[in-house]
């Protein structure tokens, strides 16, 4: 490949946003300069005027369901919407694929789902279940950059909950491998009073299925992982946080000197359960999406780095699993997939606030690089990086429409909304993959990691 360089007048860096031109040679990036500093000759020129270049995404949280699940999503199309969405790299939750992937034979089953499939780089999340602690540190060693647990009945088969005890089995080992602990924390008790105190309600009201998914399933599952963390000396990792009654607990942890990330969705920050009709079953996660005031007070969890990234929990499935037609909320599948539009969404809702460029890429590339133990690649404008990089038109303005998607079930909550800023290209180590609406050149992604 030829040197190339690719010059703005809103370079997003580590050190802030400025005109500079990006070296770029062997898939990597050789420097970043002002742009006087621009060699003579000798580099292949992508002048992008006043769009945005910024790190490629990092997708921390992305159900792929492959193999064994590829008809709800698959990693061709995942990572096509990926690319369409900036996002460069995913790391692929364990559950919902058969076999989930909780042994190393299972990861080799991963790995041959992925060859020769995937337009962006990716990596995989190990599980743990009631009965694999002896599977954790061969996962390790097989390459798995962490580990990922559900302390309530995740809705599918082939991957179980754990309690706190055999929580407790597994813990040693995952603290042996100095790898995150990522964890769904929501406890089963509070659910299920909660639950059973509805038995006659109405189950096609959003207000039914928020009361059945209590904020104190999360606020008290944190408080005891927070205590196992004491106890264990493990990292620990708080998936898609939902209830901002938490962020004060996990405040005081970090001032503790407790190892404990946090990440929450795009959902979480654009949504409110105020707007979400009674039958819209396309608003069905869980945990689930709260009030608008709660929704402010994740946006001061950001803005505090108490919560310390923002990843999509894409989670599609085949659209009868939502439920449309009856609209049950009961019944319907939990999830929201947003891998093409989360960049747009979040710089929707960021800029009116006063945030910039520059805090997304720490929120959406540099902090879920560092949790996927890829940050020495990925996740920076920097000399030495993974030539990743998302070319971003941050005023231009569009409506959600199904052509947009790019997954591989084209339904969404988002569906006629206007959004902020739109992708324009996406380069995947200094590789065009995606421009302006078109998917470029074979895929290319590999797994990826430090190693």
């Amino acid at each position: 490949m030829s040197l190339q360089a690719f010059l703005s007048r809103q370079v997003v860096t580590p050190e802030g946003i400025r005109p500079g031109a990006i070296l770029v040679e062997e898939e990597r990036i050789q420097a970043v300069v002002s742009l006087d500093q621009l060699p003579a000759a000798g580099y292949e020129i992508h002048d992008v005027g006043n769009a945005a270049i910024l790190p490629g995404l990092v997708d921390s949280h992305v159900h792929i369901n492959d193999p064994g699940r590829a008809e709800w999503e698959g990693f061709e199309t995942a990572t096509r919407a990926a690319a369409a969405g900036g996002c460069t790299m995913l790391v692929d939750m364990p559950l919902n694929c058969l076999p989930a992937t909780t042994n190393v034979g299972a990861l080799a089953a991963k790995r041959a789902a992925a060859r020769a499939k995937c337009h962006v780089d990716w990596a995989a999340w190990g599980g743990v279940v009631h009965d694999n602690q002896n599977d954790i540190a061969a996962l390790a060693a097989a390459g798995v950059p962490g580990f990922k647990c559900f302390l309530v009945n995740p809705g599918i088969d082939g991957f179980t909950m754990v309690t706190e005890q055999q929580l407790r089995a597994s813990l040693p080992h995952i603290a042996r491998t100095g790898l995150p602990l990522l964890v769904h924390a929501e406890l089963p008790g509070p659910i299920d009073a909660a639950t059973g105190a509805l038995a006659d309600a109405d189950w096609n009201c959003y207000s039914t299925y928020l009361q059945s998914r209590p904020d104190d399933a999360e606020r008290s599952a944190i408080r005891m992982m927070l205590s196992l963390c004491r106890e264990y000396g493990f990292r620990l990792h708080i998936v898609h946080l939902s209830t901002s009654l938490a962020l004060e607990e996990l405040r005081a942890a970090r001032s503790e000197g407790l190892a404990v990330s946090v990440e929450t969705c795009p959902h979480y920050l654009h949504l409110a359960a105020e707007t979400i009709a009674n039958g819209a079953t396309l608003g069905k996660c869980a945990p689930p999406i709260r009030s608008r005031e709660n929704c402010e007070r994740l946006w001061q969890g950001l803005r505090d780095g108490t919560i310390d990234m923002v990843v999509t929990d894409h989670s599609p499935c085949l659209p009868s699993m939502k439920r449309l037609t009856e609209g049950n909320f009961r019944t319907a599948w939990g999830g929201i997939a947003s891998l093409s539009i989360a960049l747009p969404l979040m710089w929707t809702e960021a800029s009116r606030r006063g945030f910039t460029l520059l805090d997304l890429a720490g929120w959406m590339a540099a902090a879920p690089a560092r949790l996927a133990g890829c940050e020495r690649r990925k996740g920076r404008i920097a000399a030495g990086y993974d030539a990743d990089f998302v070319i971003f038109d941050s005023d231009r303005e569009f409506i959600v429409s199904k052509e947009r998607l790019h997954y591989r079930h084209p339904v969404s909550p988002y569906l006629g909304e206007t959004l902020r800023g739109m992708v324009k290209a996406t380069y995947l180590r200094g590789n065009l993959i995606y421009a302006e609406g078109s998917f470029l050149g074979k895929p290319g992604g590999r797994e990826s990691g430090n190693h």
